[in-house]
């Protein structure tokens, strides 16, 4: 679980955590750098949770060093403004050990938004299978719903540390590019949108950063034909559309760049 400043919030997703069916077998929080109560509460309210301090380097940095700092062959995730309803892990476990090849579960989620429940957009609904076309478009996994073996991250390598927004979308396109992905049809995590620390709220422009993770994962050639005329397709309709967002802001920089990237892939599709 990886926090900053949301002592109050972790709290309510730690209790999640310890109200599950099926009991996880170790708890992590990587605080990156909180000055709350954050330590305090822990050390009072959760003393057999591990708690590990590392100074502020971004949610990425700190999901990795809860990988590594970990000891079991299969890891959950819970962002902290996140919780999990009482059988996410029973379920993912019992899907599993029904497919012992499956190495990778998600669920679908129920949206509060503002403290409201709201009805996902359909483009958002969950699919299971090989879903790399699926997770081209935006973020097509949640991190809060998943239950990963660790082999898969010894294989595609873990969240990107340079990458400060859209580091999960970067890893599901890996991930479901060498992986088929099991689905629990029922939300199975409450996720919660509309504060102000979020990263989407925090940034402009979030497709920057998915055509930075889908130039990395074309760079690698290791796509089948199908799944790389996709990725390109969807390369250059993002960077056709903030080429046209840089342009109305007068980014000469900007313009240059993303003018070269959609000549690049261009060409690239006519070879």
């Amino acid at each position: 679980m990886p926090t900053y400043n949301r002592c109050e919030l972790l709290k309510r997703a730690l209790l999640s955590v310890l109200s599950q069916t099926l009991l996880p077998t170790e708890v992590m929080v990587i605080d990156d750098g909180s000055t709350d109560e954050t330590s305090v509460m822990i050390d009072k309210e959760f003393p057999a949770v591990n708690y590990y301090y590392q100074e502020n380097r971004g949610v990425s940095s700190a999901r990795n060093l809860g990988i590594q700092q970990s000891t079991g062959d299969w890891l959950a995730f819970l962002d902290s403004d996140d919780e999990w309803l009482p059988d996410k892990l029973s379920l993912q476990a019992g899907a599993l050990l029904a497919d012992p090849a499956s190495k990778i579960c998600h669920t679908e989620e129920q949206w509060i938004r503002n403290g409201i429940r709201v009805n996902p957009p359909k483009k958002y609904a969950k699919k299971s299978g090989w879903i790399f076309t699926e997770c081209l478009p935006h973020c097509a996994i949640s991190p809060s719903t998943t239950l990963i073996h660790r082999s898969i991250f010894e294989n595609v390598g873990l969240f990107d540390i340079t990458l400060p927004a859209c580091e999960d979308y970067d890893l599901w396109l890996r991930i479901t590019a060498n992986y088929p992905v099991l689905l629990i049809e029922e939300p199975q995590i409450k996720k919660y949108g509309g504060h102000e620390d979020q990263l989407s709220q925090k940034f402009w422009g979030m497709d920057r950063f998915r055509i930075n993770a889908l130039e990395k994962i074309l760079a690698t050639g290791q796509l089948s034909n199908d799944n790389r005329y996709a990725a390109i397709d969807m390369l250059l309709k993002k960077a056709e559309i903030h080429f046209n967002g840089v342009t109305k802001r007068g980014k000469k920089e900007d313009i240059y760049y993303y003018q070269q990237l959609i000549k690049h892939y261009q060409e690239a599709v006519r070879d």
